[in-house]
């Protein structure tokens, strides 16, 4: 009996092992590039302008973070691949977080080239030593949308496994599936930006780019 307890605690640990690994911390002042597209710019929020209620924005306050919003509005995952490469010189981040996608699934880019555009991007910054985040979107569903159950689409999971690249999940499809929190079907508005920081936050966090 005393070995079978033994042997479920270890499991027990090496299953929480595998759930909770850790990155290196990022420290308060070190400069963070959020490379995205409206979600990122913060349309919906009072004028759809980058007016503080971005979530970039909102982060960088609770991290203490010098975070560079290069969210821009209509961008697709071959906007941002062309953008990276001068924001990574510019800025030369400590950490990079990567949301798009959401304008190839609306405009029914191959999902084999978004998943090529993506791999590049977290390519280039592998071999520019700066540590990534990939940011979940979901797929584009009418009918999930109205019945408030939006879901990310499995993209980002497959891309996530072949690059070893830290997920974070859920954020867009939870906040986008509550009509409080949503400027219109693809934009959230200034409260649920709050909600995307917020989960965002306690997603960092946990692995550990935060101490």
């Amino acid at each position: 009996m005393k070995k079978l307890v033994y042997l479920l605690l270890i499991f027990t640990l090496v299953a929480c092992g595998k759930t909770a690994e850790k990155y290196a911390a990022i420290p308060q002042g070190a400069t963070v590039l959020i490379l995205g597209d409206s979600l990122s710019y913060g349309t919906g929020a009072n004028t759809g302008t980058n007016t503080g209620e971005d979530y970039p924005s909102l982060l960088a306050t609770k991290t203490g973070w010098q975070i560079i919003n290069a969210g821009v509005p209509g961008d697709t995952s071959a906007g941002g691949l062309e953008r990276l490469p001068a924001l990574l010189q510019q800025h030369q981040p400590k950490l990079l977080i990567v949301e798009l996608g959401g304008n190839d699934f609306l405009h029914n880019v191959p999902q084999t080239k978004t998943m090529a555009n993506l791999k590049a991007i977290l390519t280039q910054a592998k071999q520019a030593a700066v540590p990534s985040v990939l940011v979940a979107i979901p797929e584009v569903s009418a009918f999930r949308a109205a019945m408030g159950n939006l879901q990310d689409h499995t993209l980002f999971e497959t891309l996530a496994q072949e690059t070893n690249t830290p997920l974070i999940s859920n954020v867009f499809s939870e906040v986008l599936s509550d009509n409080t929190l949503k400027a219109d079907q693809i934009h959230a508005n200034a409260k649920g930006y709050a909600v995307v920081s917020e989960l965002l936050y306690r997603k960092l966090a946990e692995f550990g780019f935060l101490k």
